[in-house]
């Protein structure tokens, strides 16, 4: 009783430690793309097999979600978060070491790995430690704001450390960071799992999930080389297509299946799913284009890109802890449609960047408006696919909403990135492949690619209106009203 009570008072100090490990996850995905360029050098990269270094860590990032999810559920959430956080760090000291292509991106294929295993287990922690209402969403925009803001951190961070002290360092820096957090992890967590189930585990179910989700997102992510049209595509798609099948058909016949498909009758938590994907889709190719335009159209440096970030990073951070406060007055729907609305305008507004436009008058205004959409979506999506959830499903709702952010991300990319490339090499055709035509081919590419994005953003906006109950919007309310009065 006493243990408990310790680690209870210690929560806040261990939201903090979940916190930095899902920064480092989040960092990772984007840290490695401003040094790109000095790894293609020094390992003597081919152009071809550079986006792996990026595409790899993805990969298995969103394949095994779901699993790492219910592993945490089932076999102990502080055990599983441990072991991702230690196999994290192993696979970045590896890639610093790595002296060939295939054992870097084999290196951040584990990376991938360890990260799908610690963010659902390290929210499903924050779940469980923190009551619903008030406190939970007091610490979710918390959570928010570190995970929101870790895109835009990973590109100053890459720019400054490859800079100062080499490409080796964006891999580095997670080793001693993942060793302490490991260590401490017992002092501030409390051990918890689902208790109230069998503990038999879903082999089938969990290994065809996976193959699934690996495959779905290795299509995405290669289909803009690849060719939407092609038969490797196509190919993959169907297959894809057809293990989510035998999925169903597996979890329908299980007697403990890894996603019981019961939590889907929670209407709040599928469509926040569902709006989850879209934001996704719709905002983290937002952070590939916003770079590509001020390096490749405006001639910014790598670190110049990288501090041109900092406002938006700041508004996630001051959003997301107003967006839990909202969450808590006013409930999660309206604030829900009011960041995919800001969303919308910001990419609307980029939409109209000039190919010789400025940062004050092209980056700035558009980025705060994203910036703020996305403190206030990324929050509140979050809260909703984890409000009402039981505690012994926790691990589940938390790895299917990082699974719908994180293959949103790559179907969006996937899809804007066509979009863009489709524009610009049309109007490069058309100009008889004129060199001095190619930044005005570029900018209506990634103009045509951020109106393609505020597209989805307003679909997010309407299927938030149409699937998310209000009857679970105002409950949310009346449970933080509830929980204050106990607590005065």
């Amino acid at each position: 009783m006493t243990e408990a009570r310790d680690f209870r008072e210690r929560r806040w100090l261990a939201l903090g430690l979940l916190c930095v490990a899902q920064f480092v996850v989040v960092l990772d995905a984007a840290i490695v793309n401003v040094a790109l360029p000095s790894i293609g050098e020094a390992l003597d990269f081919s152009q071809e097999n550079l986006s792996w270094v990026v595409n790899a860590y993805v990969l298995t990032f969103g394949g095994f979600l779901l699993l790492g999810g219910r592993m945490a559920d089932l076999l102990g959430r502080r055990r599983v978060f441990i072991f991702g956080l230690v196999l994290f760090a192993l696979a970045s000291l590896a890639g610093g070491f790595a002296e060939s292509e295939a054992m870097l991106i084999g290196a951040r294929a584990v990376q991938g790995l360890g990260a799908a295993i610690v963010s659902p287990a390290a929210l499903s922690i924050v779940t469980t430690t923190f009551r619903d209402g008030a406190e939970r969403n007091k610490a979710l925009g918390v959570w928010g704001a570190v995970a929101g803001s870790g895109g835009a951190a990973g590109v100053l961070l890459g720019g400054v450390l490859t800079d100062t002290l080499g490409w080796e360092w964006v891999l580095w820096v997670n080793v001693p960071i993942g060793v302490i957090a490991a260590l401490i992890t017992p002092r501030l967590v409390a051990e918890s799992r689902s208790e109230s189930e069998t503990r038999s585990f879903d082999v089938a179910g969990a290994v065809t999930v996976t193959a699934a989700l690996s495959i779905l997102v290795y299509a995405l992510v290669d289909a803009t080389d690849a060719g939407w049209g092609s038969a490797q595509t196509i190919g993959l798609l169907a297959v894809a297509a057809a293990l989510i099948v035998v999925f169903v058909v597996i979890e329908l016949r299980s007697a403990a299946p890894v996603v019981p498909f019961r939590i889907f009758r929670m209407r709040t938590l599928t469509g926040a799913n569902v709006v989850g994907i879209l934001i996704g889709a719709s905002l983290f190719s937002m952070f590939f284009f916003i770079s590509l335009y001020m390096q490749q159209v405006l001639d910014y440096s790598a670190i110049k890109a990288g501090l041109s970030y900092l406002p938006l990073a700041i508004t996630i951070i001051l959003t997301a802890g107003v967006a839990s406060q909202l969450v808590t007055t006013v409930g999660f729907k309206p604030v829900l449609a009011a960041g995919m609305a800001f969303i919308a305008a910001g990419l609307i507004w980029f939409g109209q960047v000039s190919v010789d436009g400025s940062y004050l008058g092209d980056i700035l205004g558009p980025s705060l408006l994203a910036a703020i959409g996305l403190g206030l979506a990324f929050v509140t999506s979050t809260i909703a696919a984890v409000s009402g959830v039981e505690p012994h499903e926790s691990g589940l709702a938390s790895g299917l909403i990082n699974t719908s952010q994180q293959v949103g991300g790559a179907l969006g990319l996937a899809v804007l990135a066509t979009v863009a490339n489709s524009r610009t090499d049309d109007l490069v055709a058309s100009a008889g492949g004129n060199p001095a035509e190619l930044h005005n081919a570029l900018t209506e590419g990634f103009q045509s690619a951020f109106l393609a994005g505020a597209g989805i953003a307003l679909l997010g906006l309407v299927l938030t209106l149409v699937l998310i109950r209000n009857a679970d919007s105002r409950a949310h309310v009346a449970l933080g009203t509830e929980a204050a009065g106990e607590t005065t």
